[in-house]
């Protein structure tokens, strides 16, 4: 077998843990000689151990750091030097923009850069500006460029980043899917009653499901304004997985208790999908929620906003229902839609599952990676996102 070198970069370990499940090892049981480059720590190795490939470190800093960043530039220089791959694959942005640098200045063939969200979303003034510039400068060294949603594309093209001739999307989007069946296996191990009364939850309670940062920009205030709202069915309780940095904000959280259990993060977050009615994901902005499809792999409906990313990953009223960015009054009357037509929650999850296997399975987001890694002439899981520049 005619082995060819591919070295993927992400800026930490737990972004590869969390969005790389399966595929480093897909690639490597295809016949790719793969190497993970992120920075050093427990996770990074958990993964590489997980996918049985190598890993290398070069600490790099999520915020704006120039003196670390260049060391870390050099040490990826260095690496792909002595790597020589054929192609490299980097996403999140601290990883792509370095990893991107070092390849073209290396003569790397393949530059692949993943698009899993635009972080200059929501943000004014000189640092809009400084995360567009690097934006564009990891878009213009990439010989190709994977949006892993249509509306992310389209946010992207608006925004003058994309460019003609190099741009892809893969089926209807995600940078990995999800194997369902695995979350199923998972979910259905589960003692839902036990779990639920271990968390202060009765078997009558509509459990509004919450997995993410508890952060602003994952609008969690939609969720507090939501919780304090009489229109809010009595029955129905908030329960959030996922850890925060904003002090701040937890404390509004545990300041509803009768409404909300925040739990912190869980490694099993597939385990407490079994006991929610509904996801919900209230969110300014994404790439692609795979938590969304998480959900729909076990028939848990989504309620989200029409946010970039957040749009694609329902089909409204036919595997979720959406609402408008900060409208925390629509999220209430979507819950309680929900909460009082249980056949309707029933034939939205339903429908979920059915598109999740359908049209997510990481079979088909891999091959078409490959697809692209690869300079297939005529891809068949791939397909190219017209450009303004393309079609003039």
């Amino acid at each position: 077998m005619n082995h060819r070198k591919l070295v993927v970069g992400l800026t930490i370990g737990g972004s590869a843990w969390a969005l790389m499940r399966g595929q480093l090892r897909w690639f490597r049981e295809q016949g790719w000689d793969v190497t993970l480059v992120t920075s050093p720590g427990e996770r990074a190795k958990q993964t590489a151990d997980r996918e049985g490939v190598p890993v290398r470190g070069i600490p790099m800093h999520r915020g704006l750091s120039p003196a670390k960043d260049v060391v870390a530039l050099m040490r990826w220089v260095l690496l792909l030097r002595k790597e020589r791959p054929d192609a490299v694959n980097v996403g999140t942005p601290k990883a792509a923009l370095l990893g991107g640098i070092a390849a073209w200045l290396t003569g790397v063939k393949r530059r692949l850069y993943v698009v899993r969200g635009l972080r200059l979303e929501g943000s004014t003034g000189p640092t809009a500006r400084l995360l567009w510039a690097m934006e564009w400068l990891s878009h213009k060294l990439a010989t190709d460029v994977l949006y892993v949603s249509r509306s992310l594309a389209q946010e992207a093209e608006r925004r003058g980043l994309t460019m003609p001739g190099k741009s892809w999307l893969i089926g209807s989007g995600s940078s990995n899917g999800v194997d369902a069946e695995k979350v199923r296996a998972r979910a259905g191990t589960v003692d839902a009653a036990e779990l639920r009364s271990r968390l202060g939850l009765g078997a009558e309670d509509f459990v509004v499901g919450f997995i993410g940062r508890i952060a602003a920009d994952k609008g969690v205030e939609m969720i507090l304004d939501a919780a304090a709202n009489p229109q809010l069915p009595a029955n129905a309780t908030f329960l959030l997985i996922g850890s925060t940095d904003d002090p701040a904000l937890a404390a509004r959280v545990s300041a509803q208790p009768d409404r909300i259990r925040a739990v912190g993060w869980t490694d099993d977050v597939w385990g407490h999908l079994a006991i929610m009615d509904v996801l919900c994901l209230p969110t300014r902005r994404e790439g692609f929620p795979n938590v969304v499809l998480e959900a729909a792999a076990v028939g848990v409906p989504t309620i989200t906003t029409r946010a970039t990313g957040a749009i694609d990953s329902v089909v409204p009223e036919v595997t979720g229902l959406l609402v408008d960015v900060d409208d925390a009054d629509a999220m209430t009357q979507a819950i309680r839609r929900l909460a009082s037509d249980p056949e309707l929650a029933s034939t939205l999850g339903q429908a979920a599952q059915r598109r999740v296997d359908e049209e997510f399975r990481p079979e088909q987001i891999w091959s078409g990676v490959a697809e692209i890694l690869s300079g297939e002439p005529a891809p068949v899981h791939a397909a190219r996102f017209t450009t303004k520049g393309d079609r003039s």
